[in-house]
């Protein structure tokens, strides 16, 4: 055995301490809230899947980025890539039991043997919402609707790009472009918010396609205009609550992934820089491709590492607070046991509380504790206030004290 080796984190993973931990939990009960408002139940998967399941679903490239291994009972298996082939296992192995149209969402872990980079890891969270079960352009717009409520709710300005994916293979085309290049005609364009049309123009010449093509392909991109369908479903997403000003029509809008089969979307925070915070749209097919069971579905994925960013950058996450009301200082060792007593009484009246954990430790020692960690009260027990059955508490912002009984203290703490 290795001793005195200097452990650090897996490249690609991270750790969150204190402050940080407590501000992502702040964002997923945020998310979590808006999801549950809007009537999505919570699905949890677990973590290892069978290596057949999952290989073969994502494409050649991302089947090398798959943790997967032989376990103890000799069974090939797999870890979480994502939340989509997890919950098209889960629909077809539980259909009888759901309710459709089930709504449903997911806040799980999933790990990726990827090159670590700026924003990028190999294990990081994921916030899938999903509507399956309906064909109805109002499932389009309730998605539309729950996620840009989750930015609302976290106080950040969200923008949506939405589009017509049916509608954008039909103008490819009539360009005269052959079916089995479709799809990777839509890969290029899909980088137009990222690349110049002169990059995406020598992208699609060296795929085989002609000059005059592209031009035409462009000019009828800049052309169109949204399907009915789609205009329905921004309709009602309005009357759903998003803000007509931050729905925006992008007919190059196109969403690299293959399976998506009608409106399709993505969102943006203009005050960040750090790219597309999610996206999502309607994937008719995708769940019988999967796993053989004919399910219509309309959903996304949520951003969150690339969320969290945004909202801590943007001051909408508040700062570190501590979960416990208040701390009981332990006065001297012969009053160690009346410190317990107020702890444990205050504990029972379901206020969060700590006490000090040494009765040798000063006071003022025990106070900068409080300072440091935030914690807004510190509670003294004297011997003139044992003595009488009170205590003393402390406001560790403003200073002022005051003597109280612990029935008294439980309702002050309780309302603040």
């Amino acid at each position: 055995m290795v001793k005195n080796q200097n452990f650090q984190t897996l490249k690609g993973f991270r750790d969150f301490l204190g402050e940080e931990a407590q501000k992502r939990q702040w964002l997923i009960q945020k998310i979590q809230n808006t999801f549950e408002r809007f009537g999505f139940e919570p699905l949890e998967s677990p973590v290892l899947e069978y290596e057949e399941l999952l290989m073969g679903k994502y494409g050649t490239e991302a089947d090398k980025l798959i943790y997967r291994f032989e376990d103890k009972g000799g069974r090939r298996v797999a870890m979480r890539y994502d939340q989509t082939v997890p919950a098209a296992r889960i629909i077809s192995q539980y259909k009888q039991q759901l309710i459709f149209p089930y709504k449903k969402y997911q806040i799980q872990l999933v790990w990726r043997a990827d090159k670590p980079q700026k924003g990028r890891y190999r294990e990081f969270l994921q916030c899938d919402a999903d509507i399956v079960g309906s064909s109805s352009l109002f499932s389009d717009a309730e998605i539309l609707a729950v996620y840009f409520n989750i930015y609302k709710d976290i106080g950040v300005n969200l923008k949506l790009k939405i589009n017509d994916r049916k509608q954008l293979i039909d103008v490819i085309k009539q360009q005269g472009i052959e079916d089995a290049m479709v799809f990777s005609v839509i890969q290029s364009i899909d980088k137009m918010d990222k690349k110049t049309p002169e990059d995406i123009t020598q992208e699609l010449l060296k795929k085989g396609l002609h000059e005059n093509t592209i031009k035409g392909l462009f000019e009828k991109l800049q052309s169109v205009q949204p399907t009915e369908s789609l205009q329905r479903i921004q309709d009602v997403a309005i009357k759903l609550g998003v803000q007509n000003d931050c729905i925006q029509f992008t007919p190059t809008l196109a969403r690299g992934l293959d399976y998506y089969t009608g409106m399709i979307f993505e969102g943006y925070i203009p005050e960040y820089e750090g790219g597309s915070v999610g996206g999502g749209g309607r994937y008719d097919n995708l769940i019988k491709d999967l796993v053989g069971v004919d399910m219509p579905a309309v959903g996304f994925g949520l951003g969150f590492d690339r969320t969290f960013e945004a909202a801590d950058q943007l001051g909408k996450i508040p700062s570190r607070k501590s979960s416990s009301k208040a701390l009981v200082t332990i006065f001297s060792p012969d009053l160690f046991e009346k410190s317990l007593e107020i702890t444990q009484r205050l504990r029972n009246s379901n206020i969060n509380v700590e006490c000090s954990l040494d009765d040798t430790i000063q006071l003022d020692k025990q106070l900068k504790y409080a300072d440091r960690k935030g914690i807004p009260y510190v509670i003294i027990i004297g011997p003139e206030e044992a003595k009488q059955n009170k205590l003393i508490l402390k406001d560790m912002k403003s200073g002022e004290q005051e003597t109280l009984t612990v029935e008294k203290l439980a309702e002050k703490l309780k309302k603040n």
